[in-house]
């Protein structure tokens, strides 16, 4: 991606907020075969050829490592062309240029929000004669001032639609480097879905609301009748209060609203260059009485092929399967964020390495995670180590033990779904390059301790103040140092890779962690040495965890780091109906809980919203937060049984292990594959169970006493009599 007819251009001045649109006019004489248009930006552009919007990628170019990787688009434009051609092009700060983080005040934060914005592009027509003209970005391009009077990531859009740019000046060259230019990566960020409004509200404090009955992630389009200069006014949320007003203070300083002056007559309109979290806005202006019918939310993500579905006897599971999807679609919007509203939305890596197998099975991820792990190799410190969210906005947060293990655990799981070790070979050296970081910076060889952690963040279990639970932290981390290096070693391994010294590592932590952890305080700790094979009684672990659990009134202390394995640890030793019991648990602290106070997307805390409808916080209280809904992996594996050997990778061979419930009645799962559609149910009838299975690979049966080797095809069988 050389560009090698094109330069970097930017304004002659500064426009402050205001964002700039770059024009260039041309003709093409002659019969034109085709025509194409490569172009990228330092912020996010809409670029339009002779009025006309060209392709339906939002928000492009995405979100990269912008200091080494900016991905470049390719548009087909022969159907817009013109005998006389004007090409537009607007550019918002976006992530590029946005103020991120929110919450703190860095020299690299000013650094980003002070960098000038720029545009690149070129417009290749080829001719019917085989002769060709390429119009490329330099001096004789032109910017002037949009009607976009605002645009940014925090504090959304404000527009003007009566205004027409008056004055038209020449671009200048901006120094900037061409080297860090890609194609593009990752999956395409568009429109996938509008979601009408459900209601307007009027509440007790008499504000007026727009419900669409549904948290998404994307922007509003309204259409309004107004006079010239009166003013659409509005700002976004997520939740209602107790007394059924408008809440939004755990935004913290976002201001997310939109701001749009009106030209006469009928308009419609959404932005542009932004984007919001919300299910429900607030109108500060507005011509006339607002009807729902004028309010359409349009829902943003990467748009990624949906693979996976689940469905049950019981409504409220069905509905966190429906949340858990919805968390994943308003989160993975080019990146694996944490949230979509407040002032962070960035892609912190211990959510996505908890959330990765659960996002592979309801959608294919596969080019999603493999752009984004490129973005952590090259964010990657000269250490070895991985920041906390990446693209790394934070270059001086130190790394986390189960946030900086994404590097090695994300290409692993993506591997283990797919089956093509291609993201392995990849990310091999970043993944050796974490577990040295770990081995060069803990004061205890073997262990890892004397490094700044989360711990088991947001446990139930943390002392009064804290927001790490009570697990140790030397603990957590040491845990996790062996598995990735026991994952490096069996991706060196499977690469023909000599991983000896890194074999010799993982028999080293193992015996360290037993000698220095023989004892297990708290169910995180448990649950860890258990499904990273450090237990050197396994089943006793499980037990002991099994009765922590049910001594507490069987409910969960977990936080980010337990929560995601806890279920598979019970069900894989013997307490498949415990695990059961925490999945339907309704009360809180469960996975229904949310569901029953109205949720639509996953919390960030269990009790986000409380019994008595006050809140957790303000600080930090997202409801829209997917980390939680990893559990649905436990349900696609475990419950519904579709699993597969480590040595089977893909879903090669498929292993079919069902654990049913007879609370919810029935429960089917269906998995799309690289080999074809899985498809997998169990259903009480009376006293029994049958079980359906399509498999489109051998399979192992195990059910009950019974383990069956079949080979590709349907089957249909009650309790342990296959036909």
């Amino acid at each position: 991606m050389n560009m090698n007819n094109s330069q970097w251009i930017t304004t002659a001045r500064d426009l402050g907020n205001v964002c700039p649109v770059f024009s260039k006019n041309f003709q093409t004489d002659k019969t034109v075969a085709s025509a194409e248009l490569t172009i990228t930006a330092l912020g996010v552009y809409e670029a339009k050829l002779n009025g006309a919007r060209v392709g339906d990628y939002v928000l492009a170019p995405g979100w990269t490592s912008y200091d080494h990787r900016l991905q470049v688009q390719t548009y087909d434009v022969t159907g817009l062309l013109l005998r006389q051609n004007t090409l537009t092009v607007t550019v918002g700060r976006g992530w590029f240029r946005s103020p991120m983080p929110g919450w703190e005040d860095t020299e690299d934060k000013r650094r980003r929000h002070g960098q000038p914005c720029g545009l690149i592009a070129e417009l290749c027509v080829r001719y019917a004669d085989g002769s060709e003209e390429v119009f490329g970005t330099d001096e004789s391009w032109k910017f002037a001032e949009s009607p976009v009077r605002f645009s940014e990531i925090y504090d959304g859009e404000h527009y003007d639609a009566g205004f027409v740019s008056a004055k038209w000046e020449n671009a200048r060259i901006l120094d900037w480097s061409k080297e860090i230019l890609i194609p593009q990566e990752g999956e395409i960020i568009r429109e996938t879905e509008r979601v009408s409004a459900k209601e307007v509200i009027h509440t007790p404090a008499g504000e007026t609301l727009i419900d669409f009955g549904q948290e998404v992630t994307g922007y509003v389009e309204f259409s309004v009748g107004a006079r010239e200069g009166e003013e659409v006014h509005f700002t976004h949320g997520e939740m209602l209060d107790s007394d059924g007003n408008f809440y939004n203070a755990n935004y913290r300083s976002a201001k997310a609203e939109v701001r749009y002056r009106c030209k006469d007559g009928r308009q419609t309109w959404h932005p542009r260059l932004t984007f919001f979290g919300f299910r429900y806005i607030k109108l500060l202006a507005w011509p006339g009485e607002a009807k729902a019918e004028d309010f359409t939310a349009i829902v943003v993500h990467s748009d990624m092929k949906r693979t996976g579905n689940l469905a049950s006897g019981d409504p409220l599971l069905n509905q966190l399967f429906s949340n858990i999807v919805w968390g994943q679609r308003s989160n993975f919007l080019d990146v694996p964020t944490d949230c979509p509203q407040r002032d962070e939305r960035l892609g912190w890596t211990g959510d996505a390495q908890v959330f990765v197998r659960t996002a592979s099975y309801f959608y294919d991820v596969e080019r999603f995670f493999r752009k984004w792990l490129r973005d952590l190799a090259a964010d990657q410190r000269e250490s070895g180590e991985v920041g906390q969210v990446i693209p790394d906005v934070m270059p001086t947060a130190p790394g986390s033990a189960a946030w900086g293990d994404a590097a090695v655990i994300c290409p692993w799981t993506i591997y283990q779904t797919y089956g093509d070790p291609a993201v392995l070979s990849e990310q091999f050296e970043s993944m050796k390059k974490w577990v040295d970081y770990i081995t060069s910076a803990t004061e205890t060889p073997d262990l890892w301790t004397g490094h700044f952690h989360f711990g088991d963040w947001l446990g139930l279990d943390a002392p009064e103040g804290s927001y790490k639970g009570s697990s140790r932290e030397d603990f957590i981390a040491t845990a996790f140092y062996a598995h990735s290096a026991e994952l490096v070693v069996k991706t060196g391994k499977l690469l023909g890779r000599d991983v000896t010294e890194y074999e010799k590592l993982y028999r080293r932590i193992v015996k360290a962690f037993r000698s220095a952890f023989p004892e297990y305080r708290t169910e995180t700790e448990h649950v860890l040495a258990v499904h990273f094979h450090l237990a050197e009684n396994p089943q006793a672990a499980a037990d002991a965890l099994a009765d922590m659990i049910t001594a507490d009134g069987r409910q969960l202390r977990t936080g980010f780091v337990g929560t995601p394995y806890l279920l598979h640890v019970l069900s894989d030793y013997g307490h498949a109906d415990l695990a059961w019991d925490l999945l339907l648990r309704k009360a809180y602290p469960g996975w229904l809980y949310s569901v029953t106070k109205g949720a639509t997307t996953i919390w960030e805390h269990w009790d986000g919203a409380k019994e008595d409808g006050s809140f957790w916080s303000t600080d930090m209280n997202s409801f829209n937060h997917y980390a939680y809904g990893a559990v649905a992996d436990w349900v696609f594996e475990k419950a519904a049984g579709i699993r597969h050997e480590e040595d089977a990778p893909g879903f090669s061979k498929l292993v079919y292990a069902p654990h049913p419930d007879r609370r919810i009645g029935f429960l089917e799962a269906n998995l799309m594959t690289r080999h074809g559609m899985i498809r997998a149910a169990w259903r009480f009838e009376g006293e029994s169970v049958r079980y359906k299975l399509a498999t489109p690979v051998p399979a192992a049966l195990m059910v009950g006493n019974e383990t069956r080797e079949v080979p590709a095809g349907s089957y249909t069988f009650w309790e342990n009599e296959v036909r």
